[in-house]
């Protein structure tokens, strides 16, 4: 080995050198001399790290561990506001928040046969619609005239079970529009057909703008 390889300082001797120049200012050099050399100083600093390392690998991350978990209360403890989004895609309205409790419909029953309902529900299948459709068709016709055939609203004008406005808009299914269901409920039918495609989109309409 030649000379230079001999003065040359190990890692362990580097890493101590701050530590020796301390502890001789302290006068506790005796704690060195009890090591024999300084290699081992450095050896045990260095192992020390190690130790540090395995015991606790997730030391260094305690500041980000608390903020992690400062963004979860966050969003535990705070309520996330109402919100409504109304976009139209294919053809369909898309809402959400408070508008999207009115799309809903409860399935409505079959009517009994001698009953106003079951005519319009033995209608259905002609225009291409199925239960779900009259269910949405009794929401309706529930709430614009309880499906009274003589129900007449004073403010508007409007007539009969579909609320025709003017109610004479009905003769053009029978001069018995007046007091005849079916009459009437054809007249309302066609009129859905014609302006909305379904009875769920004249529903909708409706639970937006109050009249369909």
């Amino acid at each position: 080995m030649g000379r230079h390889e001999a003065d040359r300082k190990t890692f362990g001797t580097k890493l101590f050198e701050p530590f020796s120049a301390l502890i001789s200012r302290t006068g506790i050099s005796s704690i060195v001399n009890s090591f024999n050399s300084r290699k081992y100083w450095g050896l045990a600093l260095s192992s020390a790290l190690i130790l540090v390392t395995v015991v606790d690998p997730y030391s260094g991350t305690l500041s980000a561990q608390a903020s992690e978990r400062d963004y979860v209360n966050y969003f535990e403890t705070t309520p996330e506001p109402a919100v409504t989004v109304e976009l139209t895609r294919g053809g369909y309205e898309v809402v959400t928040g408070s508008a999207a409790s009115k799309v809903f419909v409860e399935l409505a029953a079959i009517p009994g046969r001698d009953t106003v309902q079951a005519i319009a529900y033995n209608k259905m299948g002609a225009f291409g619609w199925g239960r779900e459709q009259y269910s949405c068709l009794v929401k309706l016709w529930d709430r614009e005239s309880n499906w009274r055939v003589n129900a007449y609203n004073a403010a508007s004008g409007a007539y009969g079970i579909p609320q025709a406005l003017p109610g004479n808009k009905m003769a053009t299914e029978g001069p018995d529009w007046l007091t005849n269901p079916e009459t009437q409920i054809n007249w309302g039918l066609n009129y859905i057909k014609g302006r909305y495609q379904t009875p769920c989109s004249a529903l909708s309409h409706s639970d937006r703008l109050h009249w369909y």
